[in-house]
């Protein structure tokens, strides 16, 4: 994939083939779910939030200016996990073996797909959608998910790739979070144990 565009084409894809009654959106993959969910309630699994309507940028601007130093000479991005120092990516990882098949399929990504932006459709915030934070790396995107009245839920302690260590719990926090979006509720704070 080489931009914004082409990801949301393959999303909208599969969601017409499957047509999901939640979408779950992790991480980058939240710019485009709105687009492509087909009406779908989604739930932001700790992700970048796309802009309230129009075009909106794949990449925020602090992160963009590290990729750029970070493209090699064809505009080739190293695999994500390269990004970032050992020490913050070791801990993501439950183990080692989890962490070779997660790196076996990361792809090099072209710095161009950071830089092209995504049309979000007008509207799109009003939908029953939920966001569930691991931690505080998405803060901005989870005070304006409380702003909006959706339903919400930190869990303390997680990082970005919880779902690899307790994909259990993720998954009760996100069916508790659709289901309380579904209602039309902002209370999912408290789910009920998780």
């Amino acid at each position: 994939m080489t931009s914004g565009g082409e990801v949301l084409d393959a999303f909208r894809l599969t969601v017409r083939d499957t047509a999901p009654d939640l979408v779950v959106a992790h991480s980058n993959a939240g710019l485009v779910a709105p687009a492509a969910s087909g009406g779908a309630p989604v739930v932001f699994v700790d992700a970048a939030l796309p802009a309230p309507a129009g075009p909106g940028a794949m990449a925020p601007e602090p992160l963009m200016a590290r990729l750029v130093a970070l493209a090699d000479e064809r505009g080739l991005l190293p695999p994500w996990t390269q990004w970032w120092d050992e020490s913050d990516v070791a801990p993501l990882f439950p183990d080692e073996a989890t962490r070779r098949r997660v790196e076996g399929g990361q792809p090099r990504l072209p710095l161009r797909y950071f830089s092209s932006e995504v049309e979000a459709p007008t509207g799109w915030e009003g939908g029953p959608h939920a966001y569930l934070a691991f931690g505080g790396t998405y803060a901005v995107e989870l005070a304006r998910a409380r702003r909006l009245g959706w339903p919400t839920r930190v869990l303390d302690g997680a990082r970005h790739l919880h779902h690899l260590h307790d994909p259990g719990r993720v998954a009760r926090a996100v069916l508790a979070l659709a289901g309380a979006a579904r209602a039309g509720r902002d209370d999912a704070s408290s789910p009920g144990p998780v």
